[in-house]
C-alpha cells in the first residue's frame, strides 16, 4: 500500500528500506534465469557469491548460495555459464541492497548439454579411453586414407585437395556419410568400422566443417568414442574449428583443428621430402668427403714419415751395423785364430824338440828287447840275445855279443 509522506512528515531511511523489505518478502521464490558474470568462492567460506546478468538487457543482481548448494553444480557452472536459479529475494536493509537467496542452480541449453558432455567425459576418463598411451603412431606415409565426412562437403574438398597437393600419389578410400541429425552417429559408427576392417587402410580421418555445439554433439557420442577407441588403425580427428572440442578429438590417435590441417599432418609435403633427402644426401657427402679428406691427411702423414718414406733405410743402417759386428767378429776370430796358432807352433817345436824322433836324428838308437821293452842298462840284456835298434831313418836287428864286457859292447847282426 503506498505510504502518505509530506516534506512535514517525511519517512526516515530506516523506515523506508524496512518497508521494501516487507514488500520484497511478499514475493516469495522464483525461477531466475540470468548468465553468470562473476563468481567468488572463497575457501572455507559456507556462501558462494555469484552475479546474473540478463544479457538483452544490462541488468545485474547478486545471488548467494550455500557452498552446498554449489557444489552440486561446480562442475559444469563457472562465469559465462547460462543457468536458471530458484531463489527468493532478499532486501538487505542496513545497505539498502537486494540479493537472491538460491537454494537450486540448474544449467540451461547450451550449458546443460555441456554439463552431460563433461560428467560423460569424466566417466570416459576414468575408463583409461583417453589415456596417452593407447595412441598408435601414424605411418609415415600412409598409401591409402581412409575419409569419413559428409557428401560434397568442404572438409572432404579440403582434405582430398590438400592430401594430394602434398604427395600425388596417396589414395582415399571415401565414406559419406551424414554429419549431424538424428541418422549421423549410427552412421559415422558403420563408416569408422568398415574403414578399420580393410587391411590397406593405413589411417581413417573422421572430418566435418565448423558449427554450433548441437551440430557436433554426434561427435561427442559415447556409442562413437567407444567404436574409434576399438580400432586397430590410427584414427585422426579433424571436427571443426580451433575452439571445437568433442570427445571425438580425445578419443582418436590426433587432433587435427581443421580438415585442412589433418591433410596436412597425415600426409607428407613431396617438396618438403625431396629437400630434406636432398640436405641429407648433401650432409653425407660433406661428411664423406671430410673422412676422406682427413684419412688422405692421415696418410700423407704416415707417408712423411723417414721409415716409410725410405723403407730401406732402417735395413741399410742395420746392414751396416750387421757388417760392422761381422767384420770385428771376423777380426776377433783371425786374432784368436793367429793366436792359437802361434801357441800351436810354438807347442809343436816344444814337442818336436822334446820328442825321441828328435833325440835319434842327432844320433842317438834305442834299443827295444822282443817284448817291446827299452833297454836301459846293460845289464839288462844277455848274451847273445837278439835286440831291435830303432834310429832316425828306421830300424833294425842287433845282436849281443858274448864277448862284451860289462860296458854293454853289442855287434850288429845286419
Amino acid at each position: 500500500m503506498a505510504v502518505n509522506t509530506t516534506p512535514e512528515s517525511p519517512l526516515p531511511v530506516g523506515e523506508v528500506s524496512r518497508l521494501i523489505g516487507g514488500w520484497i518478502d511478499r514475493l516469495g521464490a522464483v525461477w531466475v534465469e540470468g548468465q553468470i558474470t562473476q563468481l567468488s568462492r572463497r575457501p572455507g567460506a559456507g556462501v558462494v557469491f555469484l552475479t546474473l546478468r540478463d544479457p538483452s538487457y544490462d541488468i545485474s543482481v547478486s545471488v548467494t548460495a550455500y557452498r552446498q548448494v554449489f557444489d552440486a553444480v561446480a562442475d559444469v557452472v563457472s562465469e559465462g555459464a547460462r543457468v536458471v536459479v530458484l531463489a527468493k529475494p532478499e532486501w538487505y536493509a542496513p545497505r539498502g541492497q537486494l540479493s537472491l537467496r538460491a537454494t537450486e542452480i540448474r544449467p540451461v541449453g547450451v550449458g546443460e548439454l555441456l554439463a552431460r558432455l563433461e560428467m560423460l567425459k569424466k566417466a570416459l576418463a576414468a575408463e583409461g579411453l583417453f589415456a596417452p598411451e593407447r595412441k598408435k603412431t601414424l605411418p609415415f606415409l600412409p598409401q591409402l586414407i581412409g575419409l569419413v565426412c559428409g557428401r560434397a562437403s568442404a572438409a572432404e574438398r579440403d582434405v582430398l585437395e590438400n592430401a594430394r597437393h602434398r604427395w600425388p600419389a596417396v589414395r582415399f578410400e571415401v565414406r559419406n556419410v551424414a554429419v549431424q541429425g538424428v541418422h549421423a552417429v549410427p552412421q559415422v559408427v558403420q563408416a569408422v568400422k568398415e574403414l578399420d576392417a580393410i587391411d590397406d587402410v593405413d589411417v581413417i580421418i573422421v572430418a566435418r566443417g565448423g558449427g554450433s555445439v548441437e551440430d557436433l554433439l554426434p561427435f561427442s557420442d559415447e556409442q562413437l568414442v567407444r567404436a574409434v577407441a576399438s580400432c586397430r588403425t590410427p584414427v585422426v580427428s579433424a571436427i571443426g574449428h580451433e575452439p571445437d572440442n568433442p570427445l571425438l578429438d580425445h578419443v582418436a590417435d590426433l587432433r587435427a583443428s581443421t580438415p585442412t590441417d589433418a591433410a596436412k599432418k597425415v600426409v607428407p609435403d613431396v617438396g618438403e621430402e625431396y629437400e630434406r633427402v636432398r640436405m641429407l644426401r648433401d650432409r653425407a657427402r660433406r661428411c664423406v668427403e671430410a673422412y676422406i679428406d682427413r684419412e688422405e691427411r692421415g696418410l700423407a702423414h704416415a707417408l712423411a714419415r723417414p721409415s716409410i718414406e725410405d723403407p730401406h733405410r732402417m735395413i741399410d743402417e742395420r746392414a751396416d751395423h750387421v757388417a760392422s759386428l761381422l767384420d770385428r767378429g771376423r777380426r776377433c776370430l783371425g786374432h784368436h785364430l793367429d793366436r792359437a796358432e802361434s801357441e800351436l807352433t810354438h807347442t809343436h817345436a816344444r814337442v818336436v824338440a822334446l820328442s825321441p824322433a828328435a833325440t835319434l836324428k842327432r844320433g842317438y838308437a834305442v834299443l827295444q828287447r822282443a817284448d817291446g821293452h827299452v833297454v836301459r842298462d846293460p845289464g839288462e840284456v844277455t848274451a847273445d840275445e837278439a835286440l831291435r835298434a830303432r834310429v832316425a831313418e828306421g830300424e833294425f836287428s842287433v845282436r849281443v855279443d858274448a864277448r862284451n864286457d860289462a860296458q854293454g859292447d853289442a855287434r850288429s847282426d845286419a
